[in-house]
């Protein structure tokens, strides 16, 4: 289709702004504040969802046995970033980036208040709703960071490791206090706690709009009038045939629960790949700009691999912990998804660290690409540590301390800001100019083809050995990490502007 680009140069804010957050632009505590509270609503719920799922019915849960309630908790991951594709297209050719993220933003708040009411059905119109509004918001945001920078930008890296605490600020609050609620209130009331979150997030990103770079109200390479009415017509078409078609599958029997998480790690398999062959064959993509996606490929593959055990910090680790560690610490007793807060803990802790050892060391700090293998490393040892306490048990009824899991995500953790602010930073930076809010979408097609894949590995979880799934598991991670340093050659020889 057709488009129009709508002006040269995106809208700036003032100029006293570019040294005003901690030597960062002011409009990244505006986007980093946002996404405290996105990340407060998305994985408070999450830590507490596939819990949720696997609870009795009498219990008000959902009577999932575990490793269908890990599967389906990560095709509802997978669901999510599949719908960031149409979400950069959205922005890129109808929205804007700002409207995208706020339209996004409102349609995850009224996602989990649909959540809060106590019926299977609500519960599943949440999570549709949820969806759709993190596929409009999360690539965009990331996005609008990378706009606050020219490409050559010192900053640059560091500015997305602080954009990246303030992502982990809500990934550790969210998980203590839906659990607390999950646990003593119920688990609607978790619902509750992320959808009022969510409302917060939004007030201060309205409030703080003039401090963003790029905020227009039309998109930058908008489609003419003409196709933008047949765009938008053939979207709406296409999500009430979808509705439709899915509903009659269901009555008739056909689409059941395996199927449709069956069907998404299919689709995960196919878009990226799609993506892939639409950018590399676009007449809109210079021949400069399709030579630096070739490493982009091996970036991508590497956030498969890694994510595809991070996101497992919220289905089989989540699981583990309910059933197998203590939820006591020096006498004090706690919900078992508050391990999920560790995760983000060490990583508000370690973000400002690895920000300023960037910032300290300028042009000599690691290629990108050796900073997400190192990730991708840490990562498969962080699985490879709980080979130990889960191993040499006749029965499942063991405990072991609450330390194991804590020092499992705290390799996680410092592996997740290694590899997402290198890759996030490196995407925008190898992004071709007309596919920038898609490219960054695509990052996230990666976590959708992590959690595509972690929904049909998860059924093993139960029925082999703890110390062979974890192990086999942990070992692959790190073998890929260390096939990515061995390609660093290339890697820096194709990634320019990326050093």
């Amino acid at each position: 289709m057709s488009h129009t680009p709508t002006g040269t140069e995106p809208a700036q804010p003032p100029s006293e702004d570019d040294h005003a957050f901690f030597g960062q632009p002011r409009g990244l505590m505006t986007l980093s504040g946002l996404e405290v509270w996105e990340r407060f609503s998305f994985l408070g719920m999450q830590a507490i969802l596939v819990l949720f799922f696997a609870a009795e019915v009498s219990d008000d849960g959902m009577g999932m046995d575990p490793g269908t309630a890990a599967s389906v908790s990560a095709a509802y991951g997978t669901l999510v970033y599949l719908v960031s594709v149409a979400g950069g297209w959205l922005a890129d050719r109808i929205l804007g980036s700002y409207r995208a993220v706020l339209y996004g933003g409102i349609l995850i708040a009224c996602g989990h208040y649909a959540m809060a009411v106590p019926t299977a059905t609500m519960t599943w119109v949440g999570l549709g709703l949820i969806s759709a509004g993190t596929g409009l918001l999360k690539p965009n945001v990331a996005s609008m960071v990378g706009k606050l920078y020219s490409t050559r930008d010192q900053r640059r890296d560091a500015g997305f490791a602080l954009y990246y605490m303030g992502i982990n600020i809500g990934a550790f609050a969210g998980p203590l206090v839906t659990g607390w609620l999950g646990e003593h209130a119920g688990w609607h009331w978790g619902f509750s706690a992320a959808a009022v979150g969510m409302t917060l997030g939004l007030v201060q990103y309205v409030a703080g709009r003039r401090h963003l770079a790029g905020r227009k109200h039309a998109a930058e390479y908008a489609l003419a009038p003409g196709p933008m009415r047949r765009a938008v017509l053939t979207i709406t078409a296409g999500i009430v045939v979808a509705a439709l078609v899915a509903t009659a599958l269901v009555l008739a029997g056909w689409l059941t629960m395996d199927r449709f998480v069956d069907v998404l790690t299919l689709v995960s398999v196919i878009a990226p790949v799609v993506y892939f062959v639409v950018m590399f064959r676009s007449p809109r993509v210079t021949p400069e700009e399709r030579g630096r996606l070739r490493p982009y490929v091996v970036l991508f593959l590497a956030s498969v691999v890694f994510n595809f055990i991070l996101f497992q910090a919220y289905s089989t680790m989540m699981l583990l912990a309910s059933t197998n560690a203590r939820t006591e610490i020096f006498g004090f007793h706690f919900p078992a998804s508050w391990y999920a807060s560790a995760l983000g803990a060490f990583e508000v802790a370690l973000a400002p660290v690895v920000a300023t050892a960037w910032a300290r060391m300028g042009t000599r700090q690691p290629h990108a690409s050796n900073k997400i293998a190192i990730g991708v490393i840490l990562g498969g040892l962080s699985f490879l540590l709980m080979v130990l306490p889960t191993s040499g048990h006749a029965d499942g009824t063991y405990e072991m301390a609450a330390w194991w899991i804590v020092g499992s995500y705290l390799l996680l953790g410092l592996g997740d800001v290694l590899l997402e602010t290198s890759g996030m930073s490196a995407t925008t930076k190898l992004a071709p100019k007309a596919f920038a809010s898609q490219t960054m979408a695509l990052w996230f097609l990666s976590l959708a083809l992590a959690n595509g894949i972690q929904a049909q590995i998860v059924k093993l979880y139960g029925e082999v050995s703890n110390p062979a799934y974890f192990g086999v598991n942990g070992a692959i991670a790190v073998a890929a990490g260390v096939a990515v340093i061995a390609a660093a050659p290339w890697l820096k020889r194709t990634m320019h502007p990326v050093h």
